[in-house]
């Protein structure tokens, strides 16, 4: 999709999650939330948004999405929720242009203060995403192996969270943070994603992201999607 001439007028984002889908409309304050888990579907997604915002008009959609996207193209289905996600016509069914990226990585480019960012999100699973002299470099970190022949989401997800307690949970988030950043160097990184709250400490060289910081990544999307630095 080419990037309109004009800038629209009011921009829905739409952040997608195992838990919840929450929605923001530039322009007003008022953030709507509704439930997902492994029923939702994106009929069902879209349907219930719609229903939410009666009356409250918008022109196009920024959709953070939890798996992988390219070039505004979900590739595959996720982990959290139902299915049929992968080849959805989200702008018929909305009825206006939409893009989609990562949730993570619009997260993240919300959160970005320039520099090399590495984004990790600490929510259902574990989002990830690269931010590098303003250019942005979504990531699939979580199922990649860490140890005892599991993944990386498999300590510092949500399950994770409420097998092992909050104090070895916390103990492992710092580990995979100083595995990754030796890999990756960044030169700070956000802990991002509701369970961040969770930690009592952060690890050395990180600070508290925010799910908020979605929206404004939403709108930064928009505004100029080939630079995440844009304001």
């Amino acid at each position: 999709m080419t990037p309109s001439s004009n800038p629209p007028r009011r921009i829905l984002v739409l952040d997608i999650g195992g838990t919840h889908v929450k929605a923001y409309l530039s322009g007003d304050e008022k953030e709507v939330k509704i439930p997902s888990g492994t029923k939702m579907t994106p009929a069902r997604m879209v349907k219930k948004i719609t229903d939410r915002l009666k009356g409250r008009p918008f022109d196009v959609i920024a959709m953070g999405y939890p798996g992988p996207v390219i070039h505004h193209r979900i590739l595959k289905e996720p982990q959290n929720l139902g299915k049929g996600w992968v080849g959805f016509d989200f702008e018929k069914a909305f009825g206006c242009p939409v893009r989609i990226i990562n949730d993570a990585a619009m997260q993240a480019l919300g959160s970005y203060r320039g520099g090399r960012m590495l984004f990790l999100g600490l929510g259902t699973g574990l989002g990830s995403a690269m931010i590098v002299d303003g250019k942005l470099e979504p990531m699939e970190l979580a199922h990649l192996p860490w140890k005892k022949g599991k993944t990386y989401e498999d300590f510092v997800g949500e399950r994770a969270l409420k097998r092992l307690g909050r104090k070895k949970w916390q103990k492992e988030v710092f580990e995979v943070v100083e595995h990754l950043s030796e890999a990756l160097e960044p030169e700070y990184v956000v802990l991002g994603g509701g369970n961040v709250a969770n930690l009592k400490a952060l690890p050395p060289g990180c600070r508290a992201g925010d799910n908020r910081n979605a929206f404004p990544g939403g709108l930064r999307l928009w505004d100029d999607p080939g630079n995440p630095s844009a304001a």
